[in-house]
């Protein structure tokens, strides 16, 4: 098992980019591609305990993924179903919390039904792995700044305190892999002074050790947080 050694960081927030591009090089179906990315996640989820990070957010399935071909989002949907039945053994023996992200509500009931009872049985994990399912990050501070303003005052602290991640540390570094270099609606209040860390590896071949590089270069970077 790779050893990941956290360098300071808290929180890593991933957008994993590059599974259809992965199955096309290799001219295996889409669906293949992203079996491969949830093997990735395995890796990835294995090598938390020994990373000293508090938590990892991933971006899963994005409110715009709904527009893909119809086939592809139910087989993305029959991967979640597998992967909620075959690990969360797994995340309870390592201690690791489970937390969505997003409105994952909307999704097909027997799915919220798992991911429910999943929520429960990791509730007390010291290492949190966040999940964003159906989630978009515009329309999270929007449901934010809608929720302070009911309870008062429109503030900065007060839409913090409303967003899906009120109760994680602040995102340290955030990656993308598959060579593209934007956000896709994801953590966009989160980020603000987060590191970036842009690679071309597709993310069914990112793997623990990548995540390592990223957090060496984390370590030499000098955060300011808009201060000289």
């Amino acid at each position: 098992m790779n050893q990941v050694a956290s360098h300071g960081a808290k929180h890593v927030a991933i957008i994993m980019d590059g599974n259809g591009r992965w199955a096309k090089k290799r001219h295996l179906p889409r669906a293949m591609g992203h079996q491969r990315g949830v093997e990735a996640v395995r890796k990835l989820v294995r090598a938390l305990s020994s990373s000293g990070l508090e938590c990892l957010t991933l971006y899963a399935f994005s409110s715009e993924n709904w527009k893909r071909p119809e086939e592809e989002v139910s087989d993305l949907m029959k991967l979640m179903r597998r992967f909620i039945k075959s690990d969360l053994p797994s995340f309870i023996s390592n201690n690791v919390r489970l937390k969505i992200i997003g409105d994952y509500k909307a999704l097909a009931p027997d799915i919220v039904e798992m991911l429910d009872d999943a929520l429960e049985r990791t509730a007390h994990g010291t290492q949190t792995v966040a999940v964003a399912l159906n989630y978009g990050s515009q329309q999270e501070i929007a449901r934010a700044a809608a929720k302070a303003a009911e309870h008062g005052e429109v503030t900065v602290e007060s839409i913090a305190a409303h967003l899906d991640t009120a109760d994680l540390p602040p995102v340290d570094l955030l990656i993308r892999t598959s060579g593209e270099v934007r956000l896709s609606n994801f953590l966009l209040w989160q980020a603000a002074y987060a590191e970036m860390w842009f690679t071309d590896v597709l993310w069914p071949d990112f793997t623990p050790a990548h995540l390592q590089d990223a957090l060496t270069s984390f370590a030499t970077r000098e955060r300011r947080f808009g201060g000289r």
